[in-house]
């Protein structure tokens, strides 16, 4: 049965993946570095410091890998400060919805906690969730189950009683490795993503119901 709904953050919660690509763009060319859109697109919801760890390694960059994180970091944050964002379509119809129906909500994010926060909060939505987790927390990025097992550790509800939504390959497969059901967000910003993993797919979470995640079950 339905406990708890998981959200990812980046491209489900917030359409964030064209402000992260224009700040990592400029990051990489301040670093005199050409990362191709074809290997970029394989990061999307992976940690900043899984890609920034691969990236070092790469281009054999001198920086330490939590210095790239923070410049990437700090990028987004100053983003926020000066663009107003909203959530995408249907999540704060979503998040009043399971809320009424006290049903868990977490948020599990590949994200620096500073920078979820700084989204919660500009979207007033902090307090829907019962646990939010960042992905700099637990030893593996996903696709490794890591980040979902932790949530579901945190609230106390069995993993098969959890559905996530994603919008990237890697989140789906950790969902599905973590024993979890996920729905898959096809965000047309998010890249060619693979979500055939996914129990479910839509184009849109406007108009999206609690019944049609209970129909999971």
């Amino acid at each position: 049965m339905l406990e708890c709904v998981i959200f990812d953050m980046d491209g489900v919660v917030i359409d964030s993946e064209p402000f992260h690509y224009t700040v990592n763009k400029e990051i990489f060319k301040n670093l005199n570095i050409d990362v191709p859109d074809k290997k970029y697109v394989m990061f999307i919801g992976a940690t900043n410091t899984a890609m920034w760890t691969y990236l070092k390694k790469e281009y054999k960059l001198p920086q330490d890998v939590k210095h790239l994180v923070k410049l990437e970091e700090d990028g987004v944050i100053n983003y926020l400060k000066k663009n107003k964002e909203r959530p995408i379509d249907g999540v704060l119809e979503l998040l009043k919805s399971l809320s009424k129906k006290e049903i868990a909500i977490a948020l599990a994010s590949s994200s620096p906690p500073d920078y979820i926060y700084a989204v919660l909060k500009s979207f007033d939505i902090y307090d829907y969730f019962k646990e939010v987790v960042s992905g700099e927390w637990v030893k593996r990025s996903k696709p490794a189950p890591d980040i979902f097992l932790k949530t579901a550790d945190l609230l106390s509800i069995d993993p098969k009683n959890c559905v996530v939504i994603e919008d990237s390959e890697n989140g789906v497969n950790a969902a599905k490795a973590a024993g979890m059901k996920c729905i898959g967000y096809k965000n047309p910003n998010s890249g060619c993503q693979d979500l055939s993993n996914a129990d479910a797919i839509v184009d849109s979470l406007k108009n999206f119901t609690v019944q049609r995640i209970e129909k999971l079950f």
